[in-house]
């Protein structure tokens, strides 16, 4: 009886998600309309912290608990989703245009925060008191209060100057009659609801259904709490993407990214610092190589099916390995 009723909440969950993701993506668009400013923008600024509010949620009270390790992986974990399987999917559906200044700010910016940790958390290797017979779970490096604090001083810096450049580039984007702001901003704020609502049923009925099932609760973390955590950029871009919101629906994942290293990793290190293990820092890795490979997917401004289709399977590749691992 348990199980049906899992199941129940399992579908419930995808319906808040679908619905919540279309009312979050007609209100971002109509208030890109109404305020003026390419849809881009809103996507890498309020959709992409709406979208970001699970893992946020998630990692703020690990740490308030004094248990943060987990945030690090959170936050890599749901990167690397982002990058391969959101915008894997999204191109599979329509192909995605990518913005100018996406690839010449924000991308970059992306690749040089994520390579900031890296090294931070790497230096172990550097001083020769880490190698490649460590242990996975072995503690090898620590982000620091400092350094978090630093990550804090940068998202405010970097949302400070897409504010700034959103109001030097008021656009009409079209002829439509804008929306009232307060229909958009209500739309934003239901659609956000449903959406966290949504991903909670999703992983928590997911979750007690795949332990039903004998998974391992490491199993199960690495897919299905993986995947829940992620659902609202993914379903969020989907339906962007569906609509031709093609600049919303990257903003949603580049913004979302950055957002996760600068705003999730800072406030969880500002709380207490993270201790990092060795196969957080190989997934650190992974996550810059797969950041790399997709830049150079979006070099010609335009990722085809094909080769969405070529993210996907990178994506499993990589899942595949840290199940192995």
């Amino acid at each position: 009886m348990n199980i049906v009723l899992n199941i129940v909440l399992l579908l419930a969950g995808f319906v808040a998600l679908i619905k919540g993701a279309d009312w979050f993506v007609d209100g971002s668009s109509a208030l890109a309309r109404t305020l003026k400013v390419p849809s881009v923008i809103i996507g890498l600024t309020i959709v992409a912290l709406g979208t970001s509010a699970p893992e946020l949620a998630v990692s703020t009270s690990a740490a308030i608990a004094g248990s943060n390790e987990i945030a690090l992986s959170n936050v890599t974990g749901s990167n690397i989703f982002n990058l391969l399987m959101v915008l894997g999917v999204c191109a599979i559906i329509r192909p995605i245009t990518i913005d100018k200044g996406i690839l010449k700010r924000d991308f970059p910016l992306s690749i040089a925060v994520s390579l900031a940790v890296l090294i931070a958390v790497g230096m172990g290797f550097f001083t020769g008191a880490v190698s490649f017979d460590t242990p996975m779970l072995q503690n090898v490096g620590l982000l620091s209060r400092p350094f978090c604090i630093g990550l804090l001083v940068v998202f405010a810096a970097y949302v400070g100057f897409l504010i700034f450049t959103a109001m030097r580039n008021k656009t009409d984007e079209t002829d439509e009659k804008p929306q009232p702001v307060w229909k958009s901003l209500l739309l934003i704020v239901v659609g956000i609801a449903c959406i966290v609502l949504g991903g909670q049923l999703v992983v928590e009925n997911a979750k007690s259904i795949a332990a039903a099932f004998g998974m391992s609760e490491t199993l199960i973390g690495l897919t299905v709490v993986a995947l829940g955590t992620s659902l609202p950029e993914l379903v969020t871009s989907i339906v962007a993407s569906r609509k031709g919101e093609n600049g919303l629906a990257v903003g949603n994942v580049v913004g979302s990214n950055l957002f996760n290293i600068l705003l999730i990793l800072g406030v969880s290190g500002t709380i207490n610092p993270i201790a990092v293990n060795f196969a957080s820092v190989i997934d650190l890795g992974v996550l810059l190589v797969v950041s790399v490979v997709t830049m150079i997917f979006c070099i010609t401004r335009h990722i085809s099916r094909a080769e969405g289709a070529v993210m996907v399977l990178m994506y499993a590749a990589t899942m595949a390995f840290a199940i192995i691992r």
